[in-house]
């Protein structure tokens, strides 16, 4: 029995070696063959931590015999339920991601195997499948109480009320609105501007509820609304809407009508008059405004487009992003960032090895950006950016001549400009990988 013990505790060595591989394969899986925890990068960057928690864990449950009675769920994996919990997802998903992280970790555990003699592999392999299931089985429990407690208290809570109601709101089936209306105690038939919020340094929950009441009272302010509407999507996020000065009862309307005019006036409007307070500890992402209840929900699509992009900044080791980002600011990548592949195939054969990940490139690709952007002007980019005429004319240069085809690219320079907004949001995620 020791003999085999040891060498289920050599087996955890091995898969210890290997464990980055398997987190990552593990990751993939997940997100591919359950579409309810293929969320957005905040949630990906949750669902990541507390697989590698739940590997870690099982490595040192194989290598150093724990007593299961002692075994208790990685802190990362109670928190990635109690967020599931919390934003309705349903628990047979969590639960349906650890049988597809056991079986995965069974497949990778026994290909590490084929150099043992075959007289220890079979009981080897038998007290693998012995002790990862009884691994499986505790953990679940735990994640499964976890969550069930969480869903209660936020079912229960009046955050939780709004957010039910809100995701019926959201959902694009029937819904009563007027109760929806009186529910939510904000207007559905405004002109509303959506956002979502989340922290942009470490604070507590606490702190962010106190954070978020500072954004509402300042929109409120700045832009005139009529109500706001704040729902926790979780302990980590909220989200806001505003219902903007503007005639009632506008659901969406042909361009040119009165309500199209009302929307596309506040559309104008809201950017400009609405910046991040001074030292704001929030990101906020903007929808632009919306009329009914499709504006209501239009709105909030693009905010959440314009978090998952900000999300993908921030995680890729791009420089710090804005704080607070409007969608019209980045609406072209905001439509294609969906498919990060696709956009960096289409980043790197349209700016060749100006998509290196340098940080000379990096300056590069910010001057031609800045550039193109005021119509080829040198004096108007060394204005924006502080420098010497020379120095634009410099740069330019340089980064033209790192083109696939040079000063041609140029000739008609749409996909350039486009390729160089998707790196200005997305950062290295979609630049060359070297490989």
């Amino acid at each position: 029995m020791e003999a085999q013990r040891a060498l289920v505790r050599q087996v955890g060595d091995r898969v210890r070696e290997s464990q980055e591989a398997l987190v990552e394969g593990l990751v993939q899986d997940i997100r591919a063959q359950i579409g309810a925890l293929d969320q957005e990068a905040a949630a990906r960057s949750l669902l990541e931590a507390s697989i590698t928690e739940n590997v870690v864990a099982a490595i040192n449950f194989l290598r150093q015999g724990i007593d299961p009675d002692q075994l208790e769920a990685p802190t990362a994996a109670l928190a990635y339920a109690r967020v599931l919990a919390q934003r309705d997802v349903p628990q047979s998903a969590l639960i349906r991601a650890y049988r597809i992280g056991h079986q995965r970790f069974l497949d990778h555990t026994f290909a590490l195997l084929d150099d043992l003699p075959a007289a220890d592999r079979v009981p080897v392999c038998v007290e693998l499948v012995r002790l990862s299931g009884q691994f499986i089985d505790l953990i679940c429990e735990q994640v499964g109480r976890t969550y069930e407690r969480e869903r209660d208290r936020w079912v229960a809570s009046r955050s939780g009320v709004r957010q039910r109601w809100v995701t019926d709101l959201l959902g694009g089936g029937p819904v009563d609105r007027a109760a929806a209306a009186r529910a939510l105690r904000y207007p559905l038939d405004a002109v509303h501007l959506a956002c979502t919020l989340w922290p942009a340094t470490r604070m507590t929950s606490f702190d962010l509820v106190a954070a978020v009441d500072d954004v509402r009272a300042h929109a409120v302010s700045a832009l005139r609304a009529r109500a706001a509407l704040v729902v926790p999507t979780d302990e980590y996020e909220a989200r806001l809407w505003l219902a903007l000065p503007g005639p009632p009862n506008a659901p969406a309307s042909p361009p040119g009508s009165a309500s199209s005019s009302a929307s596309a006036s506040a559309s104008a409007s809201a950017p400009g008059y609405l910046g991040a307070p001074e030292g704001s500890p929030l990101h906020a992402a903007f929808g632009r405004p919306g009329a009914g209840l499709g504006g209501f929900r239009t709105s909030a699509r693009q905010a959440a487009r314009i978090r998952e992009i900000l999300g993908t900044r921030l995680g890729s080791g791009a420089a710090a992003a804005p704080l607070w980002v409007h969608y019209d600011q980045a609406a072209p990548v905001a439509l294609m960032a969906g498919d990060l592949p696709a956009v960096r195939d289409f980043v790197t054969s349209t700016l060749g090895a100006l998509a290196s990940a340098g940080a000379r490139e990096a300056v590069l690709r910010d001057t031609l950006r800045i550039f193109l952007d005021r119509h080829r002007g040198h004096a108007a980019t060394a204005r924006a950016m502080s420098l010497h005429r020379n120095s634009v004319q410099y740069r330019v240069h340089r980064a033209t001549a790192l083109l696939p085809r040079g000063e041609r690219d140029l000739a008609d320079d749409f996909n350039v400009r486009a390729a160089l907004l998707a790196v200005h949001w997305l950062g290295e995620a979609v630049l060359a990988t070297g490989s």
